[in-house]
């Protein structure tokens, strides 16, 4: 079941979004007001994507997190604050939406996201972001699937570090399954190894990130609001594109990267995703170096132990 946020009569949308006029016109306004975004995961980027998409004047949102917000998530999450800890994130993030804009319809999707439900997750959107936990790659498979199969584009934009990447899937380009080359019978190891050389071919992060400060028992990673703020800056000018039928979209297995603290950002093409041979090659290397932190065996114990993956 979900919950829905109700309205109030007390705001004026023109006034609220008036600063937009010049960057989007008034028409392609009450377009956004009327466009529905299903949001997976209300924490790192999930939260910020959909305050973004809130202040661009987005009206109708689809949420769904089962988590509660702790104190490591301060450091990135825009809803974790003192007064928070504790509290569910899809409902603050449903408060905080309304917050800017109280016209806006805010549905909470309950549970999290699996096969049985995400279809009916991403039923009748216009534009699915995914903000899933990095190690929640099962959940994430079914979300993209789910919106691929219902022709509903979709986007993923990861905070890498001080870095975020953007890959957008959508009929004309590649699935989320196919880019990532990923498949049913692999080992959840080497299903996260490609999903991470995968959003960064690049590896712009990688010079100056410490893969052994990665816990696996408490789902650590080194994270900054750098890389946060920036995936949501990056999915925000995707969903205008997107929502508004502006220009033409890169989609997989084209991908971007920008990197605030090395002032870098590649935009390409990755031609045949994650099977590319030099692909292959950094899986091989990167598959060793966590082997060597012993990452990979703390994972099947974590997988063991919870026994699925959640948003």
């Amino acid at each position: 079941m979900a919950q829905s946020v109700g309205q109030s009569s007390s705001f004026s949308r023109a006034e609220a979004f008036e600063r937009n006029r010049g960057l989007i016109t008034i028409v392609e306004q009450e377009k956004l007001a009327a466009s529905l975004v299903a949001i997976a995961g209300c924490g790192g980027v999930g939260g910020l994507h959909a305050h973004t998409c809130a202040r661009l004047g987005i009206g109708r949102f689809r949420i769904v997190d089962s988590d509660n917000f702790s104190p490591a998530n301060i450091n990135r999450q825009i809803g974790a604050t003192i007064q928070t800890i504790g509290r569910n994130k899809a409902k603050v993030t449903a408060e905080m939406i309304r917050s800017i804009n109280s016209e806006a319809t805010v549905e909470i999707f309950e549970g999290n996201i699996s096969e049985k439900n995400a279809a009916a997750f991403v039923r009748g959107a216009d534009l699915v972001i995914d903000g899933v936990d990095f190690f929640a790659l099962d959940a994430r498979r079914q979300l993209f699937r789910a919106a691929w199969s219902a022709d509903i584009p979709s986007l993923t934009a990861a905070p890498l570090g001080f870095s975020a990447t953007l890959h957008v899937f959508a009929k004309g380009g590649m699935s989320f399954d196919d880019y990532f080359d990923l498949h049913e019978g692999q080992d959840i190891f080497d299903q996260l190894v490609r999903f991470f050389v995968g959003l960064a071919p690049r590896g712009l992060q990688l010079p100056y990130m410490d893969l052994s400060s990665v816990d696996i028992k408490s789902g650590r990673g080194p994270s900054s609001i750098l890389g946060t703020q920036l995936a949501a800056s990056i999915a925000g000018g995707e969903a205008i594109k997107i929502l508004l039928g502006r220009d033409k979209l890169l989609l997989a297995p084209w991908y971007l990267q920008v990197d605030g603290y090395r002032q870098m950002l590649t935009k390409r093409r990755l031609r045949h995703g994650n099977r590319n041979w030099v692909q292959r090659l950094k899986r091989i290397i990167l598959t060793k170096k966590l082997r060597v932190l012993g990452i990979d065996k703390n994972l099947k114990a974590k997988t063991a132990r919870v026994g699925g993956a959640s948003v």
